[in-house]
């Protein structure tokens, strides 16, 4: 990858908000906050010098809670997704439905992209974790996940003292498809618990899920909450800050160079990368 840029720090992006990139940046995003990327990960991208940002989920650690969205992935390590998608009957799925769910996920097999979907964007947070959280009490203590699954304190605060650490949001919810007032709660708690454990709000935030519909009309709300970056799940480039930093597009790392699906085929990213374009759309950056 440096063959093609150079890679770039939390800090020095935010540097580009008021002027052009001087020339092509890599940054390195890691979700969820889990203690796995900061014991093999982390230690790699420091002997090479390449920095990062880590994002975590602010009630893994204020209420000790596992996020839905591991918990599913617990569970399907115990129960067979067929077993899963009998349960929930995903016939009711639309072709087009199991088209969208097979692009979203495109590195999962049918079975699990099929399910993932259904679960993450035909069923409401409340049938979410009804259906859930029966099943995931039967084989795991929830405390005991979060505790062995996420970050320690003390990889908290040494994250934050190196300047690496940022929000994924409080509760790891679809941001989009809430009410205004539920995503100014998210946002206040997430950035009341930077504020009482690190004393500052964090700067940039990366969207749960990232797809286009759980980041879609929630600029204005990320602003006034204080975020100054923001991260989608948009596949694309970035050729500026200066239009809108709140809906920054990523690469999956298996869409890169090195990657088990790497679209560029020994092409310099930069030159063959499309360039984002959800920050255009209609609605794009006020709640409906």
């Amino acid at each position: 990858m440096s063959n093609y840029g150079a890679f770039i720090s939390q800090d020095e992006l935010l540097s580009y908000k008021e002027t052009p990139l001087d020339k092509n940046y890599f940054l390195i995003t890691f979700d969820d906050g889990l203690k796995e990327q900061y014991e093999l990960a982390k230690p790699i991208l420091e002997e090479m010098g390449i920095p990062y940002i880590f994002f975590i989920n602010t009630s893994n650690f204020s209420e000790e809670k596992v996020s839905l969205v591991h918990k599913i992935h617990l569970l399907r390590s115990y129960v067979a997704p067929e077993i899963l998608l009998q349960k929930l009957n995903t016939e009711i799925l639309t072709g087009n439905e199991k088209k969208a769910a097979l692009q979203h996920y495109n590195y999962d097999t049918e079975e699990n992209a099929i399910l993932k979907y259904f679960l993450n964007f035909r069923l409401s947070i409340i049938e979410q974790k009804e259906f859930i959280d029966p099943l995931f009490t039967k084989y795991f203590e929830e405390k005991k996940v979060a505790e062995e699954l996420y970050f320690s304190e003390e990889m908290l605060h040494k994250l934050y003292t190196e300047g690496v650490l940022a929000s994924h949001s409080h509760g790891h919810l679809p941001l989009g498809r809430l009410k205004a007032s539920e995503i100014r709660k998210e946002m206040q708690n997430t950035q009341d618990f930077f504020l009482e454990k690190f004393g500052k709000k964090a700067k940039a935030l990366s969207y749960p899920y990232g797809s286009r519909d759980s980041c879609e009309g929630i600029g204005n709300l990320l602003k006034n909450s204080g975020f100054k970056l923001g991260f989608t799940m948009e596949r694309g480039a970035n050729n500026s800050l200066q239009d809108d930093s709140l809906l920054l597009a990523r690469y999956d790392c298996n869409d890169l160079p090195g990657g088990k699906n790497d679209l560029f085929k020994n092409r310099n990213p930069f030159e063959s990368a499309n360039l984002r374009k959800w920050h255009t759309y209609e609605n794009s950056f006020t709640h409906k």
